[in-house]
């Protein structure tokens, strides 16, 4: 299964915020076919630990840097003895760090490969790439379909949940996977979603699987509807493809 293919879409308009952005990151796109493992959905060429490689290349790059210093500062400092960090702080440094920062960094980071040798530290390394205790966790868990809800009041939030739902649909007679054929317009829908209400994040599982915080308890009979929308995240096949991509 081929997890690599050249961007065949320009992406976002000239004159969009993220336009730069999105070139950038369909140019890092271009790159060898790597195959994705039968077993992990992990690419089967991993025989390193690229997310620990990332973090040091991220390091050596002056804006990847300061950028994740920015979020790493808020994320990372207790407020209160009741409030681990300043989380609205902390989403909009992480919104800052994914729309400034070159792909080739920001993406090395939330989509590095791991071996299988070493799947458990470093899955967890990426899993932590966020700082999850600050811009993923809640004290308590809600439903999925009042955290969409949520989300719909905030005009960054819905306008980049339309565009997660609108580039990562999933396609199964496409060879992508993808309805709209283009990895690079899906990774930017994503990553575009980190830093809102809908913060998604690897789950712990020994496949990529992503998901908001919430689950689908107390739904009652929207409980279908609740389900379709987690299962947008966790078993997407046109975003596992895409985040399979490697340069």
């Amino acid at each position: 299964m081929e997890c690599a293919v050249e961007s065949r879409h320009p992406g976002p308009p000239k004159g969009h915020p993220r336009a730069i952005r999105a070139i950038t990151q369909a140019r890092w796109h271009r790159g060898p076919v790597c195959r994705e493992s039968p077993i992990t959905g992990e690419p089967a060429m991993a025989r390193e630990n690229n997310c620990l490689n990332a973090a040091k290349a991220c390091n050596l790059n002056d804006t990847c840097k300061k950028y994740r210093s920015a979020y790493i500062s808020p994320c990372t400092s207790r407020v209160s003895t009741a409030e681990v960090c300043n989380k609205r702080k902390c989403h909009k440094a992480l919104r800052q760090f994914f729309d400034k920062v070159p792909a080739k960094h920001s993406y090395g980071m939330l989509f590095c490969s791991c071996p299988m040798r070493d799947q458990t530290a470093c899955s967890e390394r990426r899993r932590q790439t966020i700082v999850p205790v600050c811009s993923y966790e809640e004290k308590h868990k809600p439903n999925c379909l009042e955290l969409q809800s949520s989300c719909k009041t905030n005009y960054i939030c819905r306008s980049r949940l339309a565009d997660f739902f609108a580039n990562c649909q999933p396609e199964s007679r496409s060879t992508t996977g993808c309805l709209k054929e283009n990895y690079a317009d899906c990774l930017l829908a994503y990553s575009g979603l980190i830093g809102t209400v809908l913060t998604p994040n690897y789950l712990r599982s020994p496949r990529i699987s992503v998901s908001p915080y919430c689950n689908c308890s107390n739904s009652g009979n929207n409980k279908d509807e609740c389900d379709r929308f987690t299962l947008f995240f966790t078993d997407n096949m046109c975003l596992r493809k895409s985040a399979l991509i490697k340069h």
